[in-house]
């Protein structure tokens, strides 16, 4: 895998092949292939690796136990939004992998935006059992904060993470949806 990254890395996920692969290796693409079904099968391994090296970091502000649900979910989602902008902007081959995956709806993305969705959902039920947060159903919580942060991490975004005022603008919508979820 890690030579399939340095592929990607060097040809972009369109121009990237299975022979690339073989070659780097040093073997037959027919070697690749015993260990991987398809082109896309060896790029989702390598995405999904790509994207588990971040999961310690997500799951660490969930389990903050110092911290409140409030302050907790304010530490996700600015973990978030900070993990997958340098991610654009410090690997962009493998996050143009990642949007090609996605497009093609792809069970990595998915896996891992339930994986995300997931970490928020955690933070809402701590918050509803708390007091901190309005009581509702914890699912649809989640779900409606990933989608009123899209702007922030979906990679359909990415241009517009280059704005030196997206920092400002995520920390004013994080704002507006902690104070939305807060118990009156």
């Amino acid at each position: 895998m890690s030579a399939t990254e340095e592929v990607l890395r060097r040809h972009g996920p369109e121009k990237a092949t299975v022979l690339d692969v073989a070659r780097v290796l040093g073997v037959s693409h027919g070697s690749v292939y015993r260990h991987f079904s398809s082109k896309a099968a060896l790029r989702e391994a390598v995405i999904q690796r790509w994207l588990d090296r971040g999961r310690e970091e997500l799951a660490a502000a969930v389990q903050d136990s110092g911290l409140t649900p409030p302050e907790r979910l304010n530490g996700l989602l600015t973990t978030m939004f900070a993990m997958k902008w340098a991610k654009a902007r410090e690997d962009p081959e493998l996050f143009a992998t990642f949007r090609v995956l996605a497009a093609e709806h792809s069970a990595v993305p998915s896996a891992h935006i339930a994986f995300l969705l997931a970490q928020i959902s955690a933070i809402v039920v701590d918050g509803i059992a708390s007091g901190d947060f309005a009581a509702g159903d914890p699912e649809a919580i989640a779900l409606a904060i990933f989608h009123a942060t899209g702007r922030f991490h979906d990679p359909a975004h990415a241009a517009e993470w280059r704005s030196p005022q997206v920092v400002a603008e995520s920390a004013a919508v994080v704002a507006l949806i902690l104070d939305g979820v807060r118990a009156r």
